[in-house]
């Protein structure tokens, strides 16, 4: 079940948070969360909520382990790193190894095909997390079974994040408060996630099969020709549009989770503040998935040493880091490819143009999206021998011509949405926005229109999103599949 279609949208949330209103106390409210939770994640893989129901267990587990056996706890929690780490092991990387140890070998053999469970990144790391701040002394290990299951399993993020810390919510799962403010903030937030995932980011999804090449449509050699048979333009205009697509998407699945959060008193922290303006790689990635990149920096980077130890010591921290980081993303190795890409240009700027690259210059900026238009170069295609075609396409090494009728048809039937996915991936129309409000917002004239315009806009948002649903059979969230 996705938060875009239709039986999540009129029937599982308005069912779900019409019995968490019923429900008049915290612990009954948990429940309904609990079992609305696993509902959702059972939908369409029955099977693997049994993996999170003993994942949850164990680490619930380990951690009062951790806290009753204080001399014995480090046993306990590389027990929890072993029972974490060695099951997205199997289950996001098996197939991955053993087909690479087939070819090492000659061996005409192919892998077992492993199913990935979905939302398992996300999961993993909360619950790794929470053993970890138990073991720190961060926070108390959670007696009752059911609240680790459920801060693991929560509906609105477990699938695709943000990655929240028991720490951060842990006040929350205990005592919290919903008011028609808070409810009407999370109604909003969530219909602009919406509309930003079905309009734009699909949009932009589309374009991108149109100008360069559908997945999963072809196999390796008929894409490296298609691919080959495409213009300069067509190319360039294609990572454009993917680049715009995965960050509207991600970003409108975070959206949609926090604005659900909202709904029901829960607050989770921000995971995107509008990347694409940043000045610096350094900088982007501090607005970009945040969660993930905290997650890393708090139990990788500094119990490594993070910098405490020395420029040698920095660079080899930050290598495993972005390591770790690509290879998060998927069992491919283009994937690892692209972590060590950033890696380059963060060491480089650490060592050398960081300090320049504060001034916030167009060459700055320049120079962040031409690195990041790369970055999703590497990260889109799996294949080396299409991302090779890609590239060569890019600069006409394909004998290919720099533009084509098609791409000009695409390119001017689109231009307008493209136009608004752009202004969408900056915080324009939010400064404008607030600007007025503080400004203008003690005339009554305004005061009413904005209170107007409030209401009204998240029914607008949702039947501009029932239209591009209805009959839409492109609808994936791209982060579900790492």
């Amino acid at each position: 079940m996705v938060f875009t279609s239709l039986p999540f949208l009129f029937l599982f949330l308005p069912i779900c948070i019409i019995c968490y209103l019923i429900a008049n106390t915290t612990k009954k409210r948990n429940i309904v969360l609990l079992i609305f939770s696993l509902i959702f994640y059972a939908w369409g893989e029955p099977v693997y909520v049994l993996l999170l129901l003993f994942m949850s267990f164990a680490d619930w587990l380990f951690a009062i382990c951790i806290e009753k056996y204080n001399e014995k706890k480090k046993v306990f929690l590389i027990l929890s790193c072993i029972v974490n780490l060695g099951l997205i092991g199997i289950f996001k990387y098996g197939s991955f190894v053993i087909s690479n140890i087939y070819n090492i070998f000659g061996s005409d053999k192919s892998a077992p095909n492993i199913l990935l469970p979905i939302g398992i990144s996300f999961y993993t790391f909360q619950l790794l997390s929470y053993v970890i701040d138990v073991y720190r002394g961060d926070v108390k290990a959670q007696k009752k079974y059911y609240i680790v299951l459920l801060y693991a399993s929560l509906f609105h993020q477990c699938i695709a994040g943000p990655i929240v810390r028991y720490a951060d919510i842990e006040e929350q799962l205990f005592n919290r408060n919903i008011n028609i403010y808070k409810v009407h903030e999370g109604i909003n937030r969530f219909c602009t996630g919406l509309v930003k995932k079905t309009v734009l980011a699909n949009t932009c999804g589309k374009l991108f099969e149109v100008f360069v090449v559908a997945d999963n449509q072809i196999n390796t050699n008929e894409a490296v020709s298609f691919v080959s048979g495409k213009s300069v333009l067509s190319l360039w205009l294609g990572i454009f549009a993917f680049s715009l697509q995965i960050y509207l998407d991600f970003s409108a699945y975070s959206d949609m989770a926090i604005g659900m959060g909202k709904m029901i008193g829960l607050e989770y922290k921000e995971n995107f503040n509008y990347p694409y303006i940043s000045y610096s790689v350094t900088e982007f990635w501090r607005r970009w998935h945040i969660s993930l990149g905290t997650f890393f920096r708090d139990y990788v980077y500094i119990p490594l040493g993070g910098n405490r130890k020395g420029k040698g010591r920095t660079i080899f921290n930050m290598f495993v880091v972005w390591s770790l980081t690509g290879i998060w993303h998927g069992a491919s190795w283009n994937y690892l490819l692209w972590g060590l890409y950033f890696f380059v240009f963060l060491v480089i700027e650490k060592l050398w143009i960081g300090d320049k690259l504060k001034n916030k210059s167009f060459i700055s900026h320049l120079y962040l999206i031409i690195v990041i238009y790369f970055g999703w170069v590497i990260f889109k295609f799996e294949n080396f021998k299409v991302l090779a075609a890609v590239i060569r396409g890019m600069f006409a090494a394909n004998n290919n011509h720099f533009s084509d009728f098609e791409t000009m048809t695409s390119l001017k039937a689109n231009i307008f949405i493209i136009f608004i996915a752009i202004i969408a991936s900056t915080p324009l129309v939010k400064n404008i926005v607030n600007r007025i409000r503080f400004n203008i917002s003690d005339t009554m004239s305004f005061s009413l229109v904005y209170k107007v315009g409030s209401v009204i806009m998240p029914p607008i948002a949702l039947l501009l999103s029932l239209i591009n649903i209805v009959g839409n059979t492109y609808n994936p969230f791209l982060y579900f599949q790492f």
